[in-house]
């Protein structure tokens, strides 16, 4: 019976040897690097364009917009900015939009351009979201930037 006790403790003992090597750690993954932004500049108007430039990211200095195509404009001293993002897919573009529009100092629904007019904090934004793209007109009232609005949307292809 010793005998008995004494093999069973041997074997139970010689399974209880030291924990096996943790098996390693997976290598980090390098941190994606940011897709390179597409230039549509082309797009933005040419009628009163002061100048355009490339935003890397934040237009409009909002966290909640990435980068994009930036244009400045001037007409009869009033200065005002349009931009074009483009995004992967329409489905990320409409998230962009709904983020941006969290910011907005009463939003209003623009039902036929999908999107919304409202206040930044800083000047009014007509913004809107068409296929992949989120683009808008900052610094105009809604008025006046609603046709110039429209002829964007007419050129996001």
């Amino acid at each position: 019976m010793r005998i008995a006790a004494l093999a069973f403790v041997a074997v139970f003992l010689m399974g209880c040897g030291s924990d096996p090597a943790p098996a390693p750690a997976p290598a980090a993954k390098p941190k994606a690097a940011a897709p390179k932004l597409k230039d549509h500049r082309a797009g933005l108007a040419l009628e009163n364009q002061v100048s355009t430039r490339m935003v890397e990211d934040h237009i409009l200095d909002s966290p909640k917009l990435p980068g994009g195509s930036f244009g400045e404009y001037e007409k009869k001293g009033k200065k005002y900015q349009m931009f074009i993002i483009e995004t992967a897919s329409g489905s990320e573009a409409a998230l962009v939009l709904f983020g941006y529009k969290a910011t907005l100092q009463n939003p209003e629904y623009i039902s036929y351009m999908g999107g919304y007019y409202g206040s930044d904090g800083k000047q009014p934004v007509y913004i809107f979201s068409k296929k992949e793209y989120v683009a808008g007109i900052a610094g105009l009232s809604m008025a006046e930037a609603d046709p110039i609005a429209r002829s964007l949307a007419s050129r996001l292809h």
